[in-house]
């Protein structure tokens, strides 16, 4: 039976003749059977040079998840024709040990389109200890503007979790989440680099460029950063010049079925906003009067989900999309807000994951500081600094080189001067924070100041103006989406130096309230300035102890 016979058959999996010489597939396969493959033999080959798992074309033939049927024909069948066909070009056995090894021989042995085998007839014994060697592409790799992580401080734990998840089961989409300067963005390059070679094609790429001036550049829009990565991925192949967002998706998923690739988008953040983000800070009050805040006033109750800036919806498809096909690479994405496709996407034991990404540990941290030129400081030293910052390596590095220039490297008096926030650190935080609905931003007030939270009914019924539960779990959980928060078993917290950075601008607001309407109040009129300045000199105390 050649190619048009089982075009009549079915259709499953019939994308795979644009990228195989499926006929001499066939041909070649059914002599070492002693006979043509029968249909479903044709369609199982099929799906493994797609990129499917046994289980992923169960599913797809059988809509089921149990893979035996699939995995006996593939056993006692395929695999044994294809050993002995790769077996005797090769001159010494060879074996298909899994799955995912078949299109990794087959293309060495020259059955995917645009791949010409070397002739080696002059050398026969080369010929013996070299496993079909061919002439390739030469690996592509395009690193964008990432930056050097030659100097890279532990995460092995995290490096070792994404990999598993990678490469040993096949997750098509990871999201790499945490606060601004926890390290996300050195994390993704080290991935990377490390599993680089399991992949045809890597591609590592920045959603935010710096401009001559100290501004940012988003990427381009997603229909011209799809044409850029369906070139990079299929250079021979003329693109189909499409309007259709939707039809540039189903290219790119075209590429990445035929070659296993890793493509990196970092500061996925910078495409996302919602309707606070475009204000300026002098637009949004902290506090307000007590009798604009009832059940009627929208702009304080209303809580906008995370979603994209104008013009750049197609990357929330395109990620949808690579998550929910079925191919053989994998995207991974930086952020510090996590998109709503993967809130929908992702599990335990499914082919989306995110990772939260928190601080370094304290041994980690402390190496971090000796590189930066703290060789002589004490373990208690490290320890205070490392708490305050939470192990954010970008916090830490800025805090270091300020002890440094202002305080000859003491730390004890840097921590004396009474202030943890400042500088690049409040800038970071300031932009983060500025992204907030005013609900959010209540919540935050309140949790700095009771930080010995319970539940989120005692939340609810303590915090002032009351809000309905709903409210405050939907709040909460934009809270948690947006990094800002953390759970710890039934309660969640703020790190320290969140702590500090919502207690100062407490006082700022508040001071600056009282200089445009004395008749005004705090929006937590419970809370007094005194007491919020001596809140924070005992949590600093606590802290030093």
């Amino acid at each position: 039976m050649m190619v048009s016979d089982f075009n009549k058959v079915d259709k499953e999996f019939t994308e795979a003749q644009n990228y195989w010489d499926l006929e001499k597939i066939y041909i070649d396969l059914g002599s070492a059977k002693g006979k043509s493959l029968t249909p479903v033999e044709k369609k199982f080959l099929r799906g493994l040079l797609c990129g499917f798992s046994p289980a992923e074309i169960a599913n797809t033939v059988y809509q089921s998840r149990n893979s035996s049927t699939v995995r006996v024909y593939l056993s006692n069948g395929l695999y044994k024709y294809i050993e002995e066909i790769l077996s005797h070009q090769a001159g010494y056995s060879i074996e298909v040990k899994s799955w995912s090894r078949v299109t990794h021989l087959l293309e060495k042995a020259g059955y995917k389109k645009g791949f010409v085998q070397i002739e080696l007839a002059n050398n026969p014994i080369k010929t013996k200890k070299t496993e079909l060697t061919v002439l390739k592409a030469a690996k592509k790799e395009d690193w964008g503007e990432a930056v050097d992580v030659s100097l890279f401080y532990g995460r092995t734990t995290e490096l070792a979790q994404m990999t598993e998840w990678i490469i040993e089961e096949h997750c098509r989409l990871i999201v790499i989440l945490g606060m601004g300067g926890v390290g996300k963005t050195a994390l993704s390059i080290k991935l990377a680099e490390q599993i680089k070679d399991k992949f045809d094609y890597v591609i590592w790429r920045s959603l935010t460029t710096s401009g001559s001036t100290s501004s940012l550049h988003l990427a381009p829009p997603p229909e011209v950063f799809l044409n850029q990565l369906i070139h990079i991925l299929s250079p021979t192949k003329e693109t189909i010049d499409v309007e259709d967002i939707n039809s540039r998706i189903s290219q790119l998923i075209d590429c990445l079925r035929s070659s296993r690739c890793l493509i990196v988008l970092d500061n996925f953040d910078s495409i996302l906003c919602n309707e606070y983000s475009t204000l300026n800070d002098s637009d949004i009050s902290f506090t307000s009067s007590i009798n604009d805040w009832n059940i009627n006033n929208y702009s304080a109750y209303h809580l906008p989900q995370i979603r994209y800036r104008s013009g750049y919806e197609g990357y929330g498809e395109l990620m949808r999309r690579i998550g929910d096909s079925q191919h053989q690479s994998c995207l991974v994405v930086t952020s510090r807000e996590k998109p709503q496709e993967v809130a929908v996407q992702e599990g335990e034991r499914l082919p989306v994951r995110c990772l939260k990404l928190t601080g370094l540990s304290h041994t980690e941290s402390r190496i971090l500081l000796q590189n930066k030129g703290f060789s002589h400081s004490t373990e208690e030293e490290y320890k205070l600094l490392i708490d305050l910052y939470a192990g954010n390596s970008l916090f830490i590095k800025l805090a270091a080189t300020a002890i440094q220039e202002l305080f000859r490297g003491n730390i004890y008096k840097f921590l004396e001067q009474g202030v943890i926030v400042f500088g690049d650190i409040r800038g970071i935080l300031d932009q983060q924070f500025n992204r907030l609905s005013h609900l959010e931003k209540l919540v935050m007030y309140w949790l700095a100041f009771n930080q010995d939270l319970g539940s989120v009914r005692k939340l609810q019924k303590d915090i002032a103006p009351q809000v309905s539960q709903r409210l405050i779990l939907e709040a909460i959980e934009l809270l948690h989406r947006r990094s800002f928060i953390e759970w710890q078993v039934s309660s969640f917290s703020q790190t320290p130096v969140l702590m500090e950075y919502v207690a100062e601008r407490l006082i700022e607001e508040n001071f600056k309230l009282r200089q445009e309407k004395p008749s005004s109040i705090l929006m937590l009129q419970t809370v007094f300035e005194t007491q919020i300045k001596n809140y924070v000199r005992d949590l600093r105390l606590n802290n030093e102890i």
